[in-house]
């Protein structure tokens, strides 16, 4: 299966799926010398891991990361970094009505028209538990970018209809107190309740996700088809079940005009506005970079729905097993991890120049 690598100098190949004996991955390209904060990482991963709370999947992992190769004596070596992370909570009995059937929106239909062979449970390789992955290795990024005074923040800024106030200042401190991680904890309340309705419904919803780098050099990008905006859009839409990317202003931005929308120069080069969302001609340009990513409602629900089988035959499908009923909680760190991963490739190709 081709398209499981990432990157031009900082780069990441997984493997694994959902159920089988484990996931991981090699990250190459990473310095060398650079302090691996192991405790850092697994913070991370735990940020992502299944279980943590009631709105989430139940599934139960404990997401331990082990690496195999690159770090020495606490620091990086600049040689290949492997890693593994054992699967030991799968239940694959609850997947076994779907061996011969297609989930609605799911990749189980396109999975057999591509390789006419694949792995049903969990979804294998196209399951989420596939992101555990990137995790790891936007953890490492993060270590260096930290270094280099880049800071990465992001967090659920609507479930469904239940959106953060526009008017309201984000509270970085609250998002990793509430279990929606949320900025407002007044707004998590909401979607928290949200969630949980959906749930017992048996249904599922979606939501988005807004984050935030600051601490980018002016530089960051490369013109024409490496731009840096869409490099993260492309990361962004590589997570599982994201439907949409906008940054800067995004489509808000229709509705203004040149002169609203004009961000104009302090004398020191940072600008008085930012509906550029910190990124011009696909170069950064020093100011905070910031985009929204948008997730649709996960595609297991536990409801009867119509389908089809492979012999092309309708069938009545209903969803079993362990599912989130709402993706955006979890995938936080995954966005942050993307981002971070995104970020260091560029930054490493500006050094280059420097």
């Amino acid at each position: 299966m081709s398209g499981s690598i990432y990157g031009s100098i900082f780069r990441i190949s997984t493997f694994g799926e959902s159920h089988g004996a484990a996931i991981g991955g090699v990250v190459d390209g990473f310095p060398p010398n650079i302090e691996i904060d192991l405790a850092f990482i697994q913070s991370e991963l735990d940020r992502r891991k299944p279980g943590q709370s009631k709105i989430v999947t139940q599934r139960k992992e404990d997401d331990e990361v082990r690496f195999l190769s690159g770090i020495f004596e606490g620091k990086s070596t600049g040689t290949p970094i492997a890693f593994y992370i054992e699967n030991t909570n799968a239940k694959s009995s609850d997947y076994e009505h779907l061996k011969e059937n297609f989930r609605p929106s799911h990749a189980d239909f396109t999975y057999q028209e591509k390789y006419g062979h694949r792995d049903y449970r969990g979804g294998g390789r196209s399951s989420a538990r596939e992101t555990a992955t990137r995790v790891v290795a936007g953890a490492l990024a993060k270590l260096y970018l930290k270094q280099a005074g880049i800071k990465i923040t992001a967090f659920v800024d609507q479930v469904g209809t239940v959106k953060v106030p526009g008017n309201v200042q984000p509270d970085f401190s609250v998002i990793e107190e509430n279990p929606v991680r949320c900025a407002h904890a007044e707004t998590a309340i909401v979607m928290e309740q949200l969630i949980s309705a959906t749930r017992k419904k048996g249904d599922t919803v979606g939501g988005s996700v807004f984050c935030i780098a600051t601490g980018l050099p002016a530089g960051l990008g490369e013109p024409v088809f490496d731009k840096l905006h869409a490099e993260l859009g492309k990361a962004m839409l590589s997570i599982n079940a994201v439907k949409g990317f906008e940054y800067g202003s995004g489509f808000k931005g229709i509705e203004m005009y040149g002169s609203e929308h004009n961000d104009l120069f302090e004398s020191d080069g940072t600008t008085k506005t930012n509906h550029s969302g910190g990124i011009q001609g696909g170069i950064s340009n020093g100011m905070p970079v910031y985009f929204r990513t948008a997730f649709k409602p996960v595609a297991t629900i536990m409801q009867k729905q119509e389908s089809i089988n492979q012999a092309g035959e309708k069938i009545e499908l209903e969803g079993k097993g362990r599912h989130d009923p709402c993706v955006v909680p979890r995938a936080v760190p995954i966005v942050e991890a993307m981002t971070a991963i995104v970020l260091l490739d560029f930054y490493l190709r500006w050094k280059a120049y420097q």
